[in-house]
């Protein structure tokens, strides 16, 4: 199965980042979201994003203009049904995305791949919402998606052994290291980190440490690149509070259970880097790529 043209639902951090991923890869996108203004957020995103390459010596300026001719927007999903596969990146919201897969299933045609970039919802159950359920899959990139190698390729419990290949092959076009995980609450990847910064979380709100220095023991005792807490304010608290609440509710073991501290950041609005305060205070805010594309990165996979 030969996959040429890629649309994305969401120009998003995750959407444009897919977007510039697929474009710099060859092929040609369709990136699409609700309204024009966050298109343009997500076209200003992918447009920093290449300049970067461009200085770095990484991409000439005229590679840099070809990427971006490769891709076309539009507001709506009434583009995708010219796409071979179409890649869900909305907000991590279960009703949300079925209401988008029902739309797409509609639109596309038949043999439309239609794939979601979920962190943590059941693909098994977006794949129900279709008429094509073999042909629903996850593709869960890493993020920031220009930087990190990993693709969580999830099967839902209906999906076909040609599209798992066809995808897998994709992820490998992008110059990604996918990996084959079956469909369960959080898979591999949110599985193993999102308890992790819970448990931070649970030590700042129980009083062990400040947050800059919970952070400087994760970062100084495991070498991670940077601590737990500034992670979550860079994934975002609502992301980091659904995904526990996935893993609580899915398994329902009270290990998942989400820090109250957790719930409150996001009640007041305190959702991190995009709202400027989280854990931390972003008064100045550091760009996120340079964090993790900065030196002495010997954990760069652990993003989410």
């Amino acid at each position: 199965m030969t996959l040429k043209t890629i649309g994305i639902v969401g120009a998003g951090q995750m959407g444009a980042g897919i977007a510039q991923v697929a474009a710099c890869s060859g092929f040609s996108v369709v990136l699409c979201d609700l309204d024009q203004a966050a298109i343009d957020r997500g076209l200003s995103s992918i447009g920093n994003s290449l300049r970067r390459l461009v200085e770095k010596n990484k991409l000439t300026s005229e590679e840099a203009e070809d990427v971006v001719s490769r891709i076309t927007t539009g507001t709506g999903i009434n583009r995708m049904g010219q796409c071979d596969i179409v890649i869900e990146a909305a907000s991590e919201n279960e009703a949300v995305k079925k209401q988008i897969f029902q739309s797409l299933d509609r639109q596309c045609s038949p043999e439309t791949i239609l794939a979601t970039n979920t962190s943590s919802i059941s693909v098994t159950r977006l794949a129900a919402e279709t008429s094509r359920p073999d042909r629903v899959i996850g593709m869960h990139f890493m993020n920031p998606v220009p930087v990190m190698a990993l693709v969580e390729v999830i099967r839902a419990m209906q999906t076909s052994d040609t599209v798992f290949d066809s995808v897998t092959a994709l992820a490998e076009a992008f110059g990604k290291v996918p990996v084959d995980v079956t469909d369960a609450p959080g898979f591999v990847a949110n599985r193993i980190l999102l308890p992790m910064i819970n448990e931070a979380v649970f030590c700042l709100h129980e009083g062990l440490a400040s947050a800059e220095e919970i952070d400087t023991v994760m970062k100084l005792g495991m070498s991670h690149p940077m601590g737990p807490l500034a992670l979550a304010d860079l994934i975002g608290l609502d992301t980091c509070l659904s995904i526990m609440n996935v893993l609580y509710d899915g398994f329902k073991d009270p290990k998942y259970r989400p820090c109250v501290l957790l719930q409150q950041k996001v009640d007041a609005g305190y959702l991190g880097r995009k709202s400027g305060r989280g854990f931390h205070s972003y008064t100045n805010q550091t760009n996120s790529l340079s964090i993790l594309t900065g030196r002495n990165h010997p954990f760069q996979r652990c993003s989410f």
